[in-house]
């Protein structure tokens, strides 16, 4: 893999987010919420069902727009972009899903090349997918199509597409949810290692306590605040 990978400081503030409803109605799943990442930091956040952990995600990523509060990634302030740098920057951060999201009439290496197709990257971009998936422990199979393949497996294809773009953000929303214990612990292990070696800065929703253990600091969300982690018991975490 090309040594490309750099991390970038995450700043958020007061960010707030309601779904459906005007202004005062609705449901409100983050509560003025601030957050400082440090460049190349791994942070969990955890929290029950609702609590906010993946609209903030989405936020953070570009997917979804706040209503209130600004984020900063790289010293960027992304909720300012509009829409088409916005989808620009977008491209430059790596998103791994709960389900996978891979096309199923697409092979491994179309699925990991897929986040390039508007773009004409430097370079050969099939040949870096292939190192990708290599990296991954999927040669051997860039042709296979995702019902060939494990859950396991396909999570890993999703961590080569995410890696594609080069980020200097990884943002992982439950990406062992659908897995069982054991494959979920060897594709962690992988996304550390990877972490580790590229330094790159990775925020990872999850109900997980054995994933949360992994990151270098966890926060518990509940109804879009964070709680204190010095009051922040099982119960409160949801995990």
């Amino acid at each position: 893999m090309d040594d490309a990978f750099r991390g970038v400081p995450v700043c958020v503030r007061g960010l707030t987010k309601r779904f459906g409803g005007g202004p005062d109605a609705g449901v409100l799943a983050l509560d003025a919420v601030d957050l400082d990442i440090a460049a190349g930091e791994r942070v969990a956040l955890t929290g029950a069902s609702g609590s906010g952990k993946s609209t903030l995600l989405h936020v953070i990523g570009g997917i979804e727009r706040a209503d209130t509060g600004t984020v900063e990634v790289g010293g960027a302030e992304i909720t300012a972009l509009d829409r088409r740098r916005l989808a620009r920057y977008r491209q430059g951060v790596g998103f791994v899903f709960q389900r996978f999201h891979l096309l199923p009439a697409l092979t491994a290496l179309d699925n990991v090349l897929a986040p390039l197709l508007p773009r004409r990257p430097a370079g050969d971009p099939v040949a870096r997918a292939a190192r990708l998936l290599d990296a991954v422990g999927l040669d051997g199979r860039h042709h296979a199509l995702p019902s060939q393949l494990s859950g396991g497996q396909q999570q890993r294809v999703a961590i080569a597409r995410a890696l594609i773009g080069d980020p200097a953000l990884l943002l992982a929303d439950e990406p062992t949810g659908a897995l069982d214990s054991t494959t979920g612990a060897a594709v962690m292990d992988l996304l550390d290692a990877l972490a580790e070696e590229h330094g790159f800065t990775v925020l990872t929703a999850t109900h997980e306590p054995s994933v949360a253990a992994r990151a270098d600091r966890v926060l518990t969300l509940r109804d879009g605040r964070f709680l204190d982690p010095a009051v922040t018991d099982d119960a409160d975490a949801g995990i």
